[in-house]
């Protein structure tokens, strides 16, 4: 553990340090070294399957935001489908920023789509606001393309939540919907199911996408929603 940590501090980026700070506002700035995420790619790498590694991993919570990503990049890197999950359910509950929460896509659910989707409905359906937006950004990342299905729109857009974070990763979802199953999602926004907050923010990440057209651009403009109603 003391080790890592000396290699991580060994990567310090001072610079780089106070502008990571900044992107992760719920974050404290003396939590956070500097290390940019290719050197922490790279170390993960050097680490991966080293003496010491499950002892880290095993070792919650981490006192540093880079002891994190450093986790959440050794668990993407899981051949067992079963202790994947495991290190998952035991990581999620101390995950408490986006950016380690985004750093966490493990490429075995593409291997295991109908065993993971039940994994990711319980993530959804967690309390903990970045456990709920990790099993969201699952369902975008892994279910929008060959293995989709209209009922995770549906699941998605009855979400309600008082965090910034997770609607912004609702919007995100509708968005990048949008952009792969446009028939499917746009009902969504022309029924209003959606918050008013997620369904404006969806339209404005939609219209900033280059795989949206212009003429689905020009109406996504039509739908969206003035005033406060919710």
């Amino acid at each position: 553990m003391d080790n890592i940590r000396e290699r991580l501090f060994q990567l310090q980026d001072m610079k780089y340090k106070e502008f990571q700070s900044r992107l992760i506002p719920t974050v404290d700035p003396d939590t956070v070294i500097g290390v940019r995420i290719p050197a922490m790619r790279k170390l993960t790498k050097e680490l991966s399957g080293s003496e010491g590694i499950e002892e880290f991993i095993s070792e919650l919570p981490h006192k540093y935001y880079e002891e994190n990503i450093l986790h959440g990049l050794i668990i993407e890197k899981c051949r067992d489908f079963g202790r994947l999950v495991q290190l998952l359910d035991e990581f999620l509950p101390y995950v408490d920023n986006w950016s380690v929460c985004d750093i966490l896509s493990p490429k075995l659910f593409k291997k295991y789509p109908e065993e993971a989707i039940n994994e990711i409905r319980r993530w959804i359906d967690d309390d903990a606001p970045y456990t709920k937006r990790f099993g969201i950004e699952m369902l975008m990342s892994f279910y929008l393309d060959d293995n989709f299905k209209e009922e995770y729109l549906e699941l998605v857009s009855t979400i309600r939540s008082d965090e910034y974070y997770v609607n912004m990763m609702i919007a995100w979802f509708f968005a990048t919907a949008l952009a792969k199953q446009w028939d499917a999602a746009v009902k969504y926004l022309e029924e209003g199911r959606l918050g008013r907050w997620t369904h404006n923010k969806t339209i404005q990440k939609a219209i900033e996408s280059y795989r949206i057209t212009d003429e689905q651009k020009s109406y996504l403009r039509t739908l969206k929603k003035r005033g406060f109603q919710k």
